[in-house]
C-alpha cells in the first residue's frame, strides 16, 4: 500500500496519485488497483493510469466527489489479493539510418559514444510504457540506460516524421504521426502505433514493455509494405500470463 491523495479534476473526474516519482512498484499498485476497479465501476467511467496517478472519468452522468473518495480509498485499502497482470514485451523494429535519424550522429557525439554503441545501448533494453498521451499512441518509455540519458532539444522542430524514434531526459518514444517535437531523433519505427480503423487503436498499453531491434534499409522499406497492407504484426512476448 502507497500513500495515496484523492481530489476532483474538473467536474466530471477524480484524480488519484500515488507519491511522485518514477517507480515501477507504483506503478504496478496503480496497474493493480486499475482492474479492481473495472470491477467495481460501471461502463460509463473511464480509467486512464500513467506513470504516478489514475484518473477516473465519468462520462454520462455527474457523480457526488466525497461519495466516490471514500469507496474509491476503501476499495483501495481493502484490495488484499495481489493481481496478476496479463502485460506484453513488443519488438519493435527500428532503422537507425541517418537519413531518419538526423540528430543520431550529434547525440552520439554529445555522449561520447559511437553511433554503433548509442544503436547497441539503445537496443539492449527493455524499456517500461509509462504513460500513452501527448499524441494519441505516443508511448512514454522509461528505462533509458544512463549513458543514453540526453536533454531535449533546445529548439523543437516545427515537423517530426511519423514512427520517428527520439530519446530526451530519462526516456525514449515513438512519434505515432506526424507532428512538432523536441527529442533527439535517432531512427524510425515502420510500426504504426495508432490506427483509428482498428477496434484497439494502440495495440500497447501501460504496463507492457518495448525492445527494440535494429533493421536495415531494405527490410524497414519492407516492413512499411507489409504494415500498409495489414499482414505484419510485431513480435509479442506474453508476461505473467
Amino acid at each position: 500500500m502507497f500513500p495515496i491523495t484523492v481530489k476532483p479534476f474538473g467536474e466530471t473526474a477524480i484524480l488519484m496519485e500515488w507519491p511522485q516519482e518514477v517507480n515501477e512498484n507504483i506503478l504496478n499498485d496503480i496497474l493493480g488497483y486499475h482492474e479492481v476497479l473495472k470491477g467495481e465501476l460501471s461502463s460509463d467511467w473511464v480509467l486512464v493510469p500513467s506513470y504516478n496517478s489514475l484518473t477516473i472519468i465519468r462520462q454520462k452522468a455527474d457523480f457526488d466527489f466525497p461519495t466516490m473518495k471514500v469507496k474509491l480509498l476503501e476499495w483501495y485499502q481493502n484490495t488484499e489479493e495481489t493481481l496478476v497482470l496479463n502485460r506484453n514485451i513488443w519488438k519493435l523494429p527500428v532503422c537507425y539510418d541517418l537519413d531518419f535519424g538526423p540528430d543520431l550522429q550529434e547525440t552520439a557525439e554529445k555522449l561520447f559514444i559511437s553511433i554503433g554503441e548509442l544503436i547497441q545501448f539503445h537496443t539492449s533494453h527493455e524499456y517500461t510504457v509509462y504513460g500513452i498521451g501527448f499524441l494519441p499512441g505516443f508511448m512514454y518509455l522509461g528505462g533509458l540506460p544512463k549513458n543514453l540519458e540526453t536533454l531535449r532539444k533546445q529548439t523543437p522542430r516545427l515537423h517530426v516524421d511519423k514512427g520517428s524514434v527520439g530519446l530526451a531526459g530519462k526516456q525514449t518514444g515513438i512519434y505515432p504521426q506526424d507532428s512538432p517535437g523536441g527529442w533527439n531523433i535517432i531512427g524510425r519505427c515502420p510500426v504504426p502505433m495508432f490506427n483509428l480503423n482498428l477496434e484497439n487503436p494502440c495495440f500497447v498499453n501501460v504496463g507492457d514493455r518495448i525492445q527494440f531491434v535494429p533493421i536495415d534499409r531494405a527490410t524497414f522499406d519492407l516492413r512499411i509494405i507489409e504494415a500498409e497492407v495489414g499482414i505484419y504484426q510485431p513480435e509479442k512476448v506474453v508476461l505473467d500470463a
